[in-house]
Order: structure tokens, then sequence, then C-alpha cells
């Protein structure tokens, strides 16, 4: 895509946050759930880190290079018509410079959106202070590029074990509206499935609220009552769809049998015409 093709998907996908109903934001893991999710008529979406490292043989967490996870958005994009927006996990680096990088590697890759998170996988969380400069140095590269990239900021405070469940959630109020204020789009806090808790963050967090939907959570409508403005399945999808090929292979070898099957395959000509020649 040209430069203004992009900066013209960006700014859709912001506005797609801003109501008037909740942006609901499948996580696509290659080109084929990609297109199946675009054909089931979402107006966006979103790759899952996580099921694009299980794709490839990798755990998830940045064990994944940034160059191979590009490649994967790559590819999406160049297949999806809707805007498509990248999780890139921490940035691919600690400091100002990797997340500005991976930013640009986004762009030349198709996407107009990413998720930057302040978790490690020591379990603890980066200075608020440097993730800002993070925020901020990705804000600078699309500008630069000419691509207003959507930011979706997200913080793991409810993954601090150290702290107890109040303290965590001042932690994740004060890191996200710091990253609003940094320039962030939209304000990811997952490991959160309780209407409450999710109800307050949306009260209490100035920008938009991205949260994880899915078995466990209240129900779209549900978020959409409690101010959520985006939702987003994170692994869910790929998790859901692991779990089926697991009972249809045991159903296969333990009884020989078809069952798990019966209803859900797609033909044969069906996926051959949705994964066709380039759109």
């Amino acid at each position: 895509m040209t430069p203004r093709t992009l900066r013209d998907q960006a700014e859709l996908f912001r506005r797609l946050h801003q109501g008037p109903a909740i942006l609901v934001l499948p996580n696509a893991w290659d080109v084929a759930s990609a297109r199946v999710l675009e054909q089931a008529g979402f107006p966006a979406l979103a790759t899952s880190s996580a099921g694009v490292a299980w794709a490839l043989g990798y755990a998830d967490g940045e064990r994944i290079t940034r160059g191979e996870m590009l490649e994967m958005v790559a590819r999406i994009a160049a297949r999806v018509r809707v805007p498509l927006t990248a999780d890139m996990e921490a940035g691919y680096g600690p400091g100002p410079e990797a997340a500005a990088e991976t930013a640009r590697g986004v762009i030349a890759a198709g996407a107009v959106g990413l998720n930057l998170e302040d978790g490690t996988n020591e379990g603890r969380l980066v200075d608020v202070a440097l993730h800002v400069e993070r925020i901020h140095a990705v804000r600078e590269a699309g500008r630069a590029a000419g691509v207003p990239l959507v930011i979706n900021a997200r913080t793991d405070a409810f993954e601090l074990p150290a702290l107890p469940p109040a303290q965590r959630f001042a932690e994740a109020v004060r890191r996200a509206n710091a990253y609003r204020a940094a320039g962030a789009d939209c304000l990811f806090v997952p490991h959160v499935g309780d209407a409450e808790t999710i109800g307050r963050l949306a009260r209490e967090i100035a920008g938009p609220l991205n949260v994880i939907a899915g078995p466990g959570a209240p129900s779209i409508p549900e978020l959409e009552r409690l101010g959520v403005r985006r939702a987003s399945l994170g692994p869910r999808l790929i998790q859901g769809t692991l779990g089926l090929l697991a009972r249809a292979a045991r159903e296969l070898r333990e009884q020989g049998t078809y069952a798990t099957l019966a209803d859900l395959v797609v033909p044969f000509a069906e996926l051959q015409r949705l994964l066709g020649p380039t759109p």
C-alpha cells in the first residue's frame, strides 16, 4: 500500500474506536485465519502475537524475532482489505529506538496500528517514564512515515503477583493514563475479566479501554454497556481452534470416527475462493 492509503486506513481505524458501537477485534495468526475473519464481516483485524509465535513453532513472549513476526504481519496485510493492527509485544528491544524500529517495520508490513506492552518475561513492568518514551518514539516514527499509527498501549499491572489486587488496579490506571497523555490512542488492560473491575477501569482511564473478550469475560453487549471501547480476543481463537483439533484427533485415534468435524468442515472450493488470487 502507498503511504496515503495506509494513512487513510489508520484514520479509519482510529475512528472505529470512537463508536458508536464497541470495536470487536478478532485476532488472526496467519492468512487463512485472517481471511475467514474478514469474510465474517469485521471492520478491522488484529494479529495475535502468541498465535503467530505458536504457528511458527515458538513459545509466546518475544521468542520469535521481530523479522519473523513482521513477515507474518506483511503476509496478512497483503491479503485483507480492512485495517490491520499488529501485536508487537514489548517492541523487540528495551529502548525507544527499538520501539521506533518496530513501528517502522509495522508500517512497511502494511499494518496501521500496533500493541506495545510494558510487561517483561521476568514478571515485572518497565518504568513508566521509559514506556512513555517508547510511545513517543512510535508516534514520531509514524509521523515521519506519514502514517498516524494507532497505538494500543498495554499495561500488565494485573499480572504483578507482588501487588495486592487494589494496588494492581491503581497501578493499571496510573500507567494507562500516563500512556494516554503520552499519545496512546487506546489503553489495553488484559488479565481482568470481572464486570465490576472492568467498569471501574472504563470510568477511571481517560481514553478508550481495550480488554480481552472470550470465555470467562462478560459478553460483548455487556462490555459495551460497561464503557469498553475495544474488545480483542488475544489468543482465544487459536486456542479454541487447537482445542478443536485436539478433540478431533482424539476421536479419530480412539474411535475412528469424525463426529467432531461433521458440521465444521469448510468446503474445499470455498477455501480455494477465499485464499485464491490476491484481492
